[in-house]
């Protein structure tokens, strides 16, 4: 267990070393829910998706106000690792975790159609662990994030082509 949390933190200073400093244009990153969710060209995997009232990040907000959370991380093709360029979204979700205690977050887990239910459950339930426990290696308390997978039962896009699947292999941030 102790070699896990060391192997999680390397992985997390890892993504640190690797971020890029590019600022990104604020009129590219504001999202609104209907738009993450929309399967018509309203996300585009490889692009965080920041919310539209973040700012300095969700700890900039209001303690007890509600922010839209439903924000999405991507992956890879049979992967769970957390790509660089969601490192920021993951760290605003800390940083408002830890500045609303009571808040709870559900990570919820997806993959693509391809593979069998089982592996895709599993496959699912690892990604949304990854995500839980950078959030917690970045302060957020265990206790307020819920990791959960869907595996393929709940696609973005119902296509099956690869622009559908990458769209389908993700996470999604639900405040509970």
């Amino acid at each position: 267990m102790k070699l896990a949390s060391i192997a999680m933190l390397a992985v997390v200073a890892g993504l640190y070393g690797c971020a890029t400093t590019e600022s990104q244009d604020s009129s590219t990153t504001g999202a609104t829910p209907s738009a993450s969710a929309s399967t018509s060209g309203g996300v585009t995997p490889g692009t965080a998706r920041a919310p539209a009232r973040m700012g300095a990040g969700f700890a900039g907000t209001t303690p007890g106000t509600r922010p839209d959370l439903k924000y999405s991380v991507y992956f890879e093709y049979d992967q769970y690792d957390v790509r660089p360029e969601y490192r920021a979204l993951v760290e605003s979700h800390a940083r408002w975790l830890k500045a609303n205690p009571q808040a709870r977050l559900v990570i919820e887990g997806n993959a693509d159609e391809r593979g069998s239910r089982e592996y895709n459950v599993a496959l699912g339930q690892r990604r949304a662990e990854s995500v839980t426990k950078m959030l917690v290696l970045l302060g957020a308390k265990a206790e307020q994030i819920e990791a959960v997978s869907w595996g393929e039962e709940k696609p973005r896009s119902t296509g099956h082509d690869d622009k559908s699947w990458s769209e389908n292999r993700r996470d999604d941030f639900v405040q509970r």
